[in-house]
């Protein structure tokens, strides 16, 4: 998908279920200082679960009307969760934020709220390295790093046995 006049619109039809796009500053938070930060890009295919689940978050809002749908209407309005729900962000063109800025290759898996240590995450050694639970939407995140870039090159700073 292309962001368009109109939002987010199909670019190229695919045939696997995947949804992919480039999140831009407006996925920060609110709040966050990197929100309308133009050199924001976040390259990301979403798994059709999760696509169901964040595609329609896009929908022709504007940030702060998006916030204030979700709050207001997330349990009405927006599809449920399911089971499955994931994507990859494997580009090496991605610029996440003004604190990490360039980041790692990482695979990000939606479920209902959780508490993120009971899944290992952030401890020494834990494939998870992050996890958020302070969604708008009501469920957490977890990050998952890979050792390659989608275009098979090892990423910057990380060791061949990551």
């Amino acid at each position: 998908m292309g962001l368009g006049r109109h939002g987010y619109e199909t670019a190229v039809k695919g045939k696997n279920g995947f949804v992919c796009m480039v999140w831009r500053s407006w996925a920060a938070r609110i709040d966050d200082p990197d929100s309308g930060n133009p050199k924001l890009r976040a390259p990301v295919c979403f798994k059709a679960p999760a696509a169901r689940f964040n595609v329609p978050l896009l929908a022709g809002r504007s940030k702060s009307q998006m916030f204030a749908d979700i709050s207001t209407t997330f349990d009405k309005e927006f599809p449920p969760l399911e089971p499955g729900a994931m994507c990859y962000m494997l580009s090496d063109e991605g610029y996440l934020n003004g604190r990490d800025g360039h980041w790692r290759p990482h695979l990000m898996f939606f479920v209902p709220l959780t508490e993120p240590a009971s899944w290992g995450a952030g401890f020494p050694g834990s494939p998870v390295v992050v996890a958020f639970t302070d969604t708008p939407e009501r469920h957490t995140v977890f990050l998952i790093a890979v050792a390659k870039w989608s275009d098979v090159r090892q990423p910057r700073g990380m060791s061949t046995d990551a």
